[in-house]
């Protein structure tokens, strides 16, 4: 399995980033697509439970991450 990082702007200061394992890059952008203009729910590493409506994104990325062992 692979992580994504998936970070949805608001504008230029606020944004959210959220982190999934899936297999591919494609089923990584075939699940934004599928939340498109929907509420999702997601905790994030901290712990901290977010509700996103995707509508009020201006801009979605979504990129492989390579988390660095510490």
């Amino acid at each position: 399995m692979k992580e994504f990082k998936i970070t949805y702007f608001f504008d230029k200061e606020h944004y959210i980033r959220r982190f999934i394992h899936l297999d591919s890059m494609e089923q990584a952008v075939t699940l934004v697509k599928s939340e498109r203009g929907r509420y999702i729910s997601f905790t994030d590493s901290r712990g901290i439970y977010h509700e996103l409506d995707t509508e009020k994104v201006r801009v979605t990325q979504v990129a492989e991450y390579f988390r660095s062992i510490k």
